[in-house]
């Protein structure tokens, strides 16, 4: 039996991008154990994902520095891992990598293309698109000796649903569901918000849609907290769910408006569309929603469009024409091709109760809303409590 530890740290939206190749790798080879190595927010995506899934938590409290690294290479040392798939590729998972290739573990780590995507960032060519990011995901198993075929489909897809656990939010689906989540890491990412705000009080000028209001941090709770007290048929989620029930509630809705974020990585995992908003970056940089439509991303053609990889980098006009000749009226008919279909995702049973862009930051829940691990107990990985019919998940791949 093989144990793979897969490091991917940060960012949230990597990490999300993750889900689909651990989960497909994982259900084609159900007598190994595969563990990813991630920061506690973020662990909750891997928890129930497979009985031979686990996730150790990464503390930048315990583990910055050289001597945290130390603890970290302890911790990892103790769980008799055989392979290594580094899937982040930065010092910290790359010393760790390193140690473990000295004790005789099978290593391979991501290669990002950091070229390619420096070289479209200088041409402004972005054609053909680079690889996507899931896809480099899945080379690291393959040349670690674990091929698969990329089999994942949604989140959720052998759960059965229910909207009790979001019944401090929302009671029951009325009519269509359209989330909005407003920001991003970067302000170069960001649709100027006092334009998002239009577009909210456009889509509630119809009676039958409600806006789910989606964003974390103090900053953006703030915003998405005036907006709910503002308009009608609004509901703002910031602070409220953890990161599985915003992924449930996430999954009923109709269609999602986002940033390049990891809202949009969430979204794709439970296979709601995303219509997108490109600033800096550009969808073929590799980035991309996993199973999202290339015409669902709205953007404009600007000469110094694509400007970086992820949106770090100040604007180098100083007025964000990448973001601001986007046209409220071109992301609304994209929105209003979702929720005007006369086919739209069923609607669940009622709950029985008794039964200028603004920085951000790109997580769209907060450590305190997530579930707490227990990652000290995997001593004996593949015989914990993990170990759930839930499994179905991996056992049907097959």
């Amino acid at each position: 039996m093989a144990k793979v530890l897969i490091t991917r740290i940060s960012s949230f939206g990597d990490v999300a991008m993750l889900v689909p190749v651990v989960f497909s790798v994982a259900a084609r080879y159900p007598q190994d154990r595969f563990v990813v190595l991630t920061r506690k927010a973020f662990a909750p995506l891997f928890e129930n994902l497979g009985f031979n899934i686990h996730a150790i938590t990464f503390d930048k409290k315990k583990h910055s520095g050289l001597g945290g690294t130390m603890r970290l290479m302890m911790k990892v040392g103790g769980y008799g891992f055989s392979h290594v798939a580094d899937v982040h590729d930065v010092l910290r998972t790359k010393l760790l990598r390193k140690w473990m290739l000295t004790l005789g573990k099978k290593v391979r780590h991501i290669d990002k293309g950091r070229a390619e995507k420096q070289a479209m960032i200088a041409s402004k060519t972005v054609n053909p698109p680079l690889v996507p990011t899931t896809d480099r995901y899945m080379d690291v198993f393959q040349r670690l000796g674990f091929e698969a075929e990329m089999v994942f489909r949604n989140f959720f897809e052998f759960d059965e649903k229910s909207l009790y656990s979001l019944r401090a939010i929302v009671t029951e689906k009325k009519g269509k569901w359209v989330g909005i989540a407003p920001f991003s890491k970067h302000k170069e990412k960001i649709y100027p918000l006092d334009r998002t705000e239009e577009i909210l009080r456009t889509l509630i000028k119809n009676p039958d849609v409600t806006v789910f209001l989606f964003g974390a941090g103090v900053n953006e709770k703030k915003i998405l907290d005036s907006w709910e007290s503002k308009y009608p048929q609004v509901k703002s989620v910031s602070g409220k769910i953890n990161l599985i029930n915003e992924l449930l509630l996430i999954s009923y809705l109709d269609v999602m408006l986002s940033m390049d974020s990891a809202n949009m990585h969430l979204a794709s995992l439970v296979e709601t569309p995303v219509v997108s908003v490109w600033g800096a970056t550009h969808p073929h940089l590799g980035f991309y929603g996993f199973g999202q439509k290339e015409e669902d991303a709205i953007q404009t053609e600007i000469e110094c469009r694509p400007c970086s990889v992820y949106g770090e980098i100040p604007c180098a006009r100083g007025d964000y024409a990448c973001l601001t000749r986007i046209k409220n009226e071109t992301i609304i008919e994209k929105i209003y091709s979702y929720i005007k279909q006369d086919t739209i995702k069923p609607e669940p049973e009622i709950i029985n109760e008794k039964s200028q862009p603004q920085e951000s930051t790109d997580a769209p829940v907060s450590e305190s809303g997530t579930t707490n691990l227990q990652d000290e107990t995997l001593n004996g990985i593949g015989n914990t409590n993990s170990q759930k019919a839930n499994h179905t998940r991996g056992q049907h791949r097959i």
